[in-house]
């Protein structure tokens, strides 16, 4: 295996990581917006939707799905240069994170689909929720690889649930401010 084409490979899937989650991050934030929306004028509503449409479309198109895409083409490129990972049981569970992620799009594709043909199954702080889905998958992920196996598996379960919790928390903290 050369050196450097692999490294190349593993930037190259770092970047789409990055540019996956930028996406599903924001995609969600706008889900939100759209959502509320709902409540303002018809006038108001009308324009506001209108263009929650459009931009959702365009960061799901452009950025969000290419970036999985390619994530997933650099990440597989990577276990064929070096299929000694899939020997790993730290790259087990990160490829278990890697499908739930995979899930996780593919629920908010039809969120969208469904904001666009105007039905809101999903509250605002059901959305705010949801989007720290993929936070906890970001956090599950960085220390599996980073960490590969050296951590204590109990340290690791707890810290995990306490990341979730926190988030929680700061969802109820900031959901009682902004009623203020």
């Amino acid at each position: 295996m050369n050196f450097e084409t692999y490294q190349t490979i593993k930037s190259l899937h770092i970047i789409f990581v990055v540019s996956w989650f930028a996406g599903l991050f924001y995609i969600v934030r706008l889900f939100i917006y759209h959502t509320e929306a709902q409540a303002k004028t018809e006038a108001e509503k009308l324009i506001l939707s209108t263009q929650f449409v459009e931009m959702e479309k365009k960061l799901w198109w452009i950025i969000t799905t290419p970036a999985m895409v390619l994530t997933i083409l650099f990440g597989t490129w990577m276990l064929f240069l070096n299929p000694a990972l899939l020997h790993q049981p730290w790259m087990h569970i990160k490829l278990s994170f890697v499908g739930l992620l995979l899930i996780y799009h593919f629920v908010c594709q039809k969120i969208m689909f469904d904001l666009k043909r105007e039905l809101f199954k999903w509250k605002s702080n059901g959305l705010r929720m949801w989007n720290e889905v993929a936070t906890l998958a970001l956090v599950a992920i960085v220390f599996l690889v980073e960490m590969q196996g050296t951590m204590n598996w109990i340290k690791g379960t707890v810290g995990f649930f306490a990341v979730a919790i926190g988030l929680m928390i700061g969802i109820k903290i900031y959901k009682k401010l902004r009623t203020k």
